[in-house]
């Protein structure tokens, strides 16, 4: 069964637990295709690949803009953190509260943020850019 984008989180690690970084507008591929290595010989009579290493670009989330979410982002900007993306939660009275029952893609990297571009009648927004230090993997 399909299962909706509502309830994801960009989470960062607090000692040992994890707690949401900020709410998120949307957030990116968590991995990405493998580099292909060309294995042909002059034997064979088509390209022959065999897979090489993933490729995963910068993780970009949007998120609205405030000053503080800013600063307090831009304070955290190139130290090797630990985050996640967990997918689902549950909602009591109004109150979303992350549980990743949907899944946790746990790894390692340094941040940074920029304020995007705006024009007449939008939200302001900015993108935290994540550049992994370690493999994205699934985690309890």
């Amino acid at each position: 069964m399909a299962s909706s984008t509502y309830k994801s989180f960009l989470m960062v690690k607090k000692t040992s637990t994890y707690e949401k970084l900020i709410d998120i507008k949307s957030y990116p591929d968590l991995g990405g295709a493998p580099e292909l290595l060309d294995a042909t010989t002059l034997s064979d009579s088509m390209t022959v690949n065999v897979m090489g290493i993933q490729s995963l670009d910068a993780l970009e989330f949007e998120c609205n803009y405030t000053l503080e979410d800013y600063t307090k982002l831009k304070a955290m900007a190139g130290e090797d953190t630990e985050f996640a993306v967990w997918l689902g939660g549950t909602e009591s009275a109004g109150t979303v509260t992350p549980t990743g029952e949907d899944g946790k893609f746990n790894f390692s990297g340094q941040l940074d943020v920029y304020v995007n571009g705006g024009g007449v009648n939008e939200v302001r927004s900015m993108t935290v850019v994540i550049a992994a230090t370690s493999v994205i993997s699934i985690g309890a």
